[in-house]
């Protein structure tokens, strides 16, 4: 039955099959005369939309809030009028009394140079003296080894 109807219709069938391949095959011509005639266009639109995506990736990456959130354990003795020298972190520490005069000092703010007219020292022996600290305090930088000997008692807070 299929047959009788395909014989019937063969040449219907065949006239729309063609049709739309033909019709296919204008459209597949009219898009590529299209791109062609307007190729750089074309490519000029695609560089800007990219730049348009980088600019925008590269504003969001620069807008970006930059907080960083430090929380920090802050040591305070009662009253510094009170204060008592936590002498065993001192002998364990081996910290001399010239060394504890030092870092008494550098807990006032004064600069190397100053430290050393007030202790009627050369600079390089504060500086020594300076380094043994940071060593003995396992610190690297002096605002760290104030807070360290804070922590330990060694000066008033």
């Amino acid at each position: 039955m299929l047959r009788n109807l395909f014989k019937s219709y063969k040449l219907i069938l065949l006239y729309g099959v063609s049709l739309a391949v033909l019709l296919f095959v204008m459209r597949w011509l009219e898009f590529r005369l299209l791109v062609i005639s307007h190729a750089t266009e074309l490519y000029a639109a695609a560089i800007a939309i990219v730049f348009m995506v980088l600019g925008i990736w590269v504003a969001k990456q620069l807008t970006k809030p930059k907080t960083v959130l430090v929380e920090k354990t802050v040591y305070v003795s009662p009253s510094s009028e009170n204060f008592e020298r936590n002498e065993k972190a001192l002998e364990e520490l081996g910290i001399s009394k010239r060394e504890l005069e030092v870092l008494e000092l550098i807990a006032q703010g004064l600069s190397n140079n100053e430290i050393a007219e007030r202790l009627f020292v050369s600079l390089n022996t504060i500086k020594t003296h300076s380094s043994k600290l940071f060593e003995k305090l396992e610190v690297n930088r002096r605002a760290q080894a104030v807070e360290a000997a804070k922590r330990l008692g060694i000066i008033p807070q």
